[in-house]
């Protein structure tokens, strides 16, 4: 086991996580079209609200748009930095079977880890698939390594599950997961300082784009699907429920 260095964490997080997470949202912000966001949205929904204003409108649809996109993304860079901080500490690296995202040893005992962003990922089916990946991980393993005592573990990034025991694998998430790659039960809260740090610069960017982005897809909005500045309901529900 080697000491965790938090110059490296910041460092890494630094390099490697909020630069990239917010060019992947300009990028994600730059390729919405109006046409294609109204098609996937529920426009029951925005008028049950009592959406009145064309900016209000799009700024809802493209706040639910990105939402559902960023949390995959920002989930992929966290699974990163877990992996790195675990290599740093107990050798840990990412794993070459199917579905298992790190593997480590520690105390004569080999870790095969799942790694998700919360605890609520899965439906049954996807569970059940994990499972079985955990346990052909661990035929692979058993017989191509002399460590037979193999540990699955399904680790979330942030969250709390007050049963960890699930059976065939443990299910560690929030400070448990943290604590569990690194050796440091305060690590969860640590990482936390150079993601905002770093955000402050890089969030004046995406600001900038996102507000010139509402101006021309409210403008948009307005020519297509407002008559005399009021939103025309019939004409929207036309465009994205109408028969073709």
């Amino acid at each position: 086991m080697q000491n965790l260095n938090q110059a490296e964490i910041s460092e890494y997080i630094a390099e490697n996580i909020v630069g990239k997470f917010y060019q992947s949202r300009l990028d994600k912000l730059n390729e919405i079209q109006l046409s294609a966001v109204l098609k996937r949205k529920n426009p029951y929904l925005f008028k049950a609200k009592n959406i009145t204003t064309a900016e209000a409108f799009v700024k809802e649809i493209l706040n639910a748009h990105l939402s559902s996109q960023e949390e995959t993304i920002f989930g992929g860079y966290l699974e990163d930095l877990a992996i790195f901080i675990c290599s740093k500490v107990y050798s840990g690296r990412k794993s070459s079977a199917e579905g298992i995202d790190l593997e480590f040893e520690r105390e004569s005992i080999k870790y095969i880890v799942t790694i998700k962003s919360g605890p609520y990922w899965a439906n049954s089916g996807q569970i059940e698939r994990m499972k079985e990946n955990f346990r052909k991980a661990k035929r692979i393993l058993g017989t191509n390594s002399s460590i037979r005592n193999i540990v699955a573990v399904n680790g979330c990034c942030y969250g709390q599950d007050p049963q960890p025991d699930k059976g065939e694998y443990l299910k560690l998430c929030g400070q448990e997961f943290w604590n569990f790659i690194s050796g440091d039960i305060q690590l969860y809260k640590e990482v936390i300082k150079p993601l905002g740090d770093e955000a402050k610069e890089k969030d004046e960017d995406f600001t900038n784009a996102y507000d010139i982005k509402v101006n021309k897809l409210t403008k948009e909005f307005l020519d297509q699907f407002c008559s005399a500045g009021v939103i025309n309901w019939e004409k929207l529900l036309e465009f994205n429920s109408g028969k073709k």
